[in-house]
């Protein structure tokens, strides 16, 4: 299964319609570049190998 990389500058564009924000050029370069950072440092999390029996998350009980 191939993975593309996000296309941020869409994803952007996306949200700035959604919580009707005007951004400028600069900010959002700035915004780019972080999400790009945030993905890089999130990938080896990513591709971390899971047992398939392992629980993804517990189960809260009171």
């Amino acid at each position: 299964m191939t993975h593309l990389p996000p296309d941020w500058r869409a994803y952007l564009a996306q949200m700035e319609q959604i919580l009707a924000l005007e951004l400028d050029d600069a900010r959002r370069a700035e915004l780019q570049r972080q999400f790009i950072r945030i993905a890089a440092l999130a990938e080896p999390l990513m591709a971390f190998p899971l047992d398939e029996r392992l629980e993804v998350a517990g189960v809260y009980q009171a």
